[in-house]
C-alpha cells in the first residue's frame, strides 16, 4: 500500500494530465499552464497536492521551479493494485474452465 495517499491525489483529472505531461521532462509552472484553461495558482495548487503525495519533486532554477514526475509511488500503486488484478484472472479463469466442462457434457 502506498505511504501516502496517492489516491486522493490521483483522483482529480487535470492532477492525472499534469502527471502526463511530466512524463515528457521536467516543466514549470508557466510550460504547465499552457495546456490547460486555469492560471498559474491554479496549476500550483494541484502541483502542491501531487508534491505532497510524492508523485512529483521540485527542482529550483534560478527564479523558476521545475517539477519532475516521480513514479515510485506509482509504482506502488500498480504492485498494490496488481493483487486485484491476479485475483479477478483467476475467477475468470475458474469461470471458463466451469463453462468448458458444461459445454462437454
Amino acid at each position: 500500500m502506498p505511504r501516502v495517499d496517492v489516491f486522493a491525489a490521483l483522483a482529480n483529472p487535470m492532477r492525472r494530465e499534469i502527471l502526463v505531461h511530466l512524463q515528457r521532462g521536467p516543466r514549470n509552472v508557466s510550460d504547465l499552464a499552457r495546456n490547460f484553461d486555469v492560471g498559474r495558482p491554479a496549476v500550483s495548487e494541484h502541483l502542491q497536492v501531487l508534491r505532497k503525495a510524492q508523485l512529483v519533486r521540485e527542482e529550483p532554477r534560478g527564479r523558476e521551479r521545475y517539477y519532475h514526475l516521480d513514479p515510485r509511488p506509482l509504482t506502488e500503486v500498480e504492485q498494490w493494485l496488481g493483487a486485484f488484478e491476479r485475483y479477478w484472472k483467476q475467477r475468470l479463469g475458474d469461470l471458463e474452465r466451469l463453462l468448458d466442462e458444461e459445454d462437454a457434457t
